[in-house]
């Protein structure tokens, strides 16, 4: 008897040592980490997170525009003290290897333009080379939206301890008073920046339930080491709803198909037909040249020598490869569409 109480009197005496122990600084340390980890250089990564989508090689240039104005963006800002949710969003976009980032925010343009004002007034040593016409063009724009929201979850605990009753009734009513679960959605849309086509449009989520009431269940020496989880900063739960919506991205991406419209194509009047309104095999290319018909183009083209296929009037792959070899032919640029510049070309043939 005498053996175990000792036995327990060094047990407890650990217990307040650890509880009062002060360690030296841990790089790395996985408890402070989010989902978005590790770093980028290139297209090599180092300790991404197992559950980042990848891509064999890149689609294109990307860069990421957030709206500073939204209302998610005050709250991130000022409520949660978070960085730009750019900052999350390099990281997560360069380690996947499915876009090449490139510079659009004020502070990274001011930074350049720096250097190039240096450059022009004879400061910079020979051969530094800030000339014009070095900058990558954005293919592509990210934007992120976050919808936060939160579910207090305690009533639900709070009336199971009331019908169990008792002094386990009363600790899982403690528990439920202090436990909320939290959640975060994340939006991202990637529009061309040549054409202002929305390509992509993706969702993620991630919640966390938070248990500050676990002491009363355990006691105080058992219920503090649950506590490094539940104040666990709200940065995590959003880098993980942006990780889930990027990968939901990609592999949309991976199965992209470009959606095209019957008729002249993008921007040519749209299937949905308005009242009153030329149908959009019907109307014109542009105002130079003569006005020509898809319809009368892909004849043209046909007796050209260009298999633009039936004369039906629908832009198709075989209308749009015949129209990219005739614009290849005359110096044209080559666009696949029937634009003004063509319509005039094939008008004069």
């Amino acid at each position: 008897m005498r053996n175990t109480i000792i036995l327990g009197a060094l047990a407890s005496t650990a217990l307040l040592l650890a509880g009062c122990e002060t360690t030296g600084i841990r790089m790395g340390d996985a408890g402070a980490k989010t989902v978005a980890t590790g770093s980028a250089a290139g297209s090599a990564s180092t300790n991404a997170s197992g559950e980042l989508e990848r891509c064999a090689a890149p689609l294109g240039t990307i860069s990421l525009v957030e709206n500073q104005s939204a209302g998610w963006y005050t709250i991130l800002r000022n409520e949660y003290r978070l960085p730009p949710t750019a900052n999350l969003l390099r990281l997560l976009v360069q380690q996947s290897n499915c876009f090449v980032v490139v510079e659009r925010s004020a502070a990274g343009m001011d930074a350049m333009n720096r250097e190039r004002a240096l450059m022009q007034g004879g400061e910079m040593r020979a051969g530094s080379n800030f000339g014009r016409g070095q900058v990558v063009a954005s293919d592509y724009a990210l934007s992120p939206e976050i919808i936060f929201s939160s579910d207090n979850t305690g009533g639900i605990a709070g009336a199971l301890g009331g019908l169990i009753g008792g002094g386990s009734g009363r600790a899982l009513a403690a528990v439920g008073a202090n436990t909320q679960t939290r959640q975060a959605s994340a939006m991202l849309t990637l529009v061309d920046n040549r054409s202002g086509v929305q390509v992509s449009a993706s969702e993620g989520s991630a919640s966390k339930t938070d248990i500050g009431g676990f002491g009363a269940l355990l006691g105080g020496s058992a219920g503090g080491g649950l506590g490094g989880y539940s104040r666990t900063p709200q940065g995590k739960l959003i880098a993980a709803a942006f990780m889930d919506a990027y990968n939901q991205m990609v592999l949309s991406l991976r199965e992209y198909r470009a959606q095209s419209v019957q008729g002249q194509g993008l921007g040519g009047g749209g299937r949905l037909g308005v009242d009153g309104g030329a149908a959009p095999s019907q109307t014109y290319a542009g105002s130079q040249g003569p006005r020509m018909t898809l319809r009368k183009a892909q004849q043209v083209l046909n007796e050209l020598g260009y298999d633009a296929g039936t004369a039906d009037g629908k832009m198709g792959q075989r209308t749009a490869t015949a129209l990219r070899e005739f614009q290849d032919d005359q110096g044209l640029p080559v666009t696949g569409r029937l634009d003004p510049a063509t319509s005039a070309a094939l008008g004069n043939q």
